[in-house]
């Protein structure tokens, strides 16, 4: 995701000086020249939002999948990212494309001419982006989550509709071959229907913390870790379900990252950030941007342009998202979930169980130290991270060798980008590529999540939008057809 979060006032001239002194040469004119048979063979591709998480597209697009796919535009309201994402390119050996302030995003797309339209902007503002490319004609690939709020939400679905156009939503976690296998044995009916789920998700305080100072600390820009985090979380078991959720009931609170946390830590007050932090020596939660050079030329070497701190202290009190997080959900199915959420756990990663007719699903995962914007790989797994077992209503549990991938997201990065970027991908029985269905269903639950911690009440999850039809799903187990009788000689776990 971007780490931007307001405009930046930047006008045109400063604009230009700005990238003319990094020594990129702009062409704002428009795109480079192409040969007419390279321009016919590869997509192109525009990306919107340059902070940490567009440089795993950009990188895709530039140096892997080179032969079928180009950049054409870049576009952000920090000119120095722009700058910096031009480098990159350079780095890459492509030829770095013309660059635009957020305020020619509309010009970018007449200019440049993309096929498909990246979005890794600030979550509040991804509808604002897919609308308008929508409308220009563009199809269109967002981070997740794809919205932060059903009005939102109700704008893309409606673009959608009116002009025909793709929006893609990339759930990388579905990719990743582990939770892939565990789509694998729910879809095989080997415990049968699900009936019930318990889902508990925990971020340590390196990750868990890392929100807390960004962007993602104001819901106006995130929608809350139940939509920025849990988006993930929610469509993992809407897509491991095959469901669709109906009901949301939830409980939050902030209790752990407070400026009283901080007194009780032995610090004499919360302050503005990291980098001015009188109390740097003391704090656990201290983060330097200077030491860090991706995080340096990033952000702090941005912030004049737009104002923007990446490293804003974790207890201060305008701090509005929550830390503490139960859920309960309903599905179209009959299953139900019990799901929580908790940013400042000692360890990272999460326990799951599928409750069915025929027996039970555990799965764990531990997952690696990652702060955004650094060396340490996003949601990589630990060294024999992975349990999960099968265990049947009567009988001895059947523990399963975990399906094993690598890199970022459990190995789930690299194959969703080819099934993104491959002009003939493999055939997908788990149909892990999600639409704007998909991503309506799951930030959905979120908004009905956060509705709901202030009113208290059930929130019914389809009345939130309306024309939502339901995404395509692999087919799951009969809910109607006969059971096997348990044994009762069998020997009981």
């Amino acid at each position: 995701m971007s780490e931007t979060s307001r405009a930046s006032g930047v006008d045109r001239r400063a604009f230009v000086k700005t990238l003319s002194a990094a020594g990129l040469g702009l062409a704002l004119g428009g795109p480079p020249a192409l040969a007419a048979s390279t321009v016919r063979r590869r997509r192109r591709y525009a990306i919107v939002g340059l902070g940490a998480r567009h440089t795993m597209y950009q990188a895709a697009i530039e140096k892997d999948y080179r032969e079928h796919a180009e950049l054409v535009g870049v576009c952000d309201l920090n000119p120095g990212r722009v700058a910096v994402a031009r480098k990159l390119s350079a780095k890459h050996g492509a030829q770095p494309p013309p660059g635009y302030l957020h305020t020619d995003f509309d010009r970018m797309l007449a200019e440049t001419k993309p096929d498909y339209l990246i979005v890794t902007t600030v979550d509040a503002t991804h509808d604002e982006y897919l609308v308008r490319a929508m409308e220009a004609g563009v199809d269109t690939i967002t981070e997740k989550p794809m919205t932060t709020t059903p009005e939102k939400c109700q704008r893309i679905l409606d673009a959608r509709r009116r002009t025909g156009k793709q929006v893609r939503v990339l759930f990388n976690y579905r990719y990743s071959p582990p939770r892939t296998q565990v789509k694998d044995i729910l879809m095989s009916g080997e415990i049968g229907e699900i009936l019930s789920v318990d889902f508990h998700w925990l971020l340590n305080t390196s990750h868990g913390a890392d929100y807390f100072r960004r962007w993602h600390s104001q819901k106006r820009n995130s929608g809350g870790l139940m939509i920025h985090k849990a988006t993930h979380h929610f469509d993992l078991v809407n897509w491991w379900l095959g469901a669709v959720p109906v009901s949301v009931s939830a409980t939050g609170k902030r209790e752990f990252y407070t400026p009283a946390m901080a007194k009780r830590f032995g610090l004499q007050s919360h302050h503005e950030r990291c980098h001015t932090c009188p109390e740097q020596d003391r704090c656990g939660f201290f983060m330097s941007l200077a030491a860090n050079p991706q995080l340096k030329e990033l952000y702090l070497d941005q912030e004049v342009h737009d104002g923007y701190f990446r490293d804003r202290c974790v207890f201060r009190p305008d701090i509005d998202i929550e830390d503490t997080m139960n859920v309960i959900v309903g599905y179209d199915t009959g299953a139900t979930l019990s799901y929580s959420l908790n940013a400042f756990n000692s360890w990272e990663g999460y326990q799951i169980a599928f409750n069915g007719t025929k027996g039970r699903l555990e799965h764990a995962i531990v997952e690696s130290t990652y702060v955004s914007g650094t060396d340490t790989v996003q949601g990589g797994i630990a060294d024999d991270g992975v349990t999960t077992r099968v265990i049947p209503l009567r009988g001895a549990a059947r523990p399963v060798a975990p399906w094993s991938g690598t890199g970022s997201h459990g190995g789930g990065d690299q194959i969703m980008l080819d099934d993104l970027f491959l002009p003939q991908p493999p055939a997908d029985p788990y149909r892990r590529a999600a639409d704007e269905r998909a991503g309506a269903c799951s930030i959905l639950i979120g908004a009905a999540a956060n509705e709901s911690f202030v009113t208290g009440r059930s929130v019914a999850v389809q009345q939130q939008v309306h024309g939502l039809a339901r995404p395509d799903y692999s087919p799951m187990p009969d809910r109607t057809g006969p059971l096997p009788m348990p044994d009762r000689n069998a020997r009981r776990t």
